[in-house]
């Protein structure tokens, strides 16, 4: 069980350096990574603004990354790391995935997924929550508290 924890922390740390860029890009600082076999095949962070486009969400680049390097459209074996809870476009785009495993920092009480469409994951889906949610928190809780100076 220990060992499983020092993973999550590890690979939520390689999705925190995801939003980092994202910040870093004047885009709202969410990062994800996929885990297939205990590796990272695919890495993505939002870019809504970049590409004028409002479903760039992480998640989405995230999900189309992942069966690029997998050579189809299921993630099977796969778990996706993220820095916030998925919304419910991302939910849905992860349950079409039927991705067994989903870990995220902090949740999203406005637009979250677990409050608008509990249902939008694939039933069998096992979703893990407050991995270094203290960390995921504060990074979007800052990039917010700057836009509104």
């Amino acid at each position: 069980m220990e060992n499983q924890i020092l993973n999550h922390d590890f690979f939520m740390r390689q999705a925190l350096v995801e939003a980092k860029r994202a910040y870093e890009q004047d885009e709202v600082p969410i990062g994800a990574v996929v885990v297939c076999n205990n590796k990272i095949i695919a890495r993505a962070h939002n870019l809504t603004e970049t590409l004028n486009d409002v479903t760039a969400h992480a998640e989405m680049q995230a999900i189309t990354a992942a069966a690029n390097v997998l050579g189809g459209k299921y993630l099977a074996n796969c778990t996706l790391y993220v820095t916030v809870e998925p919304c419910p476009m991302c939910a849905g785009g992860l349950g079409w995935s039927q991705i067994p495993k989903i870990v995220y920092g902090t949740k999203d009480l406005k637009r979250g997924y677990s409050l608008i469409s509990p249902k939008a994951l694939h039933p069998k889906t096992e979703v893990i929550g407050g991995i270094l949610e203290h960390d995921c928190a504060e990074l979007i809780i800052n990039f917010f508290k700057e836009k509104r100076r």
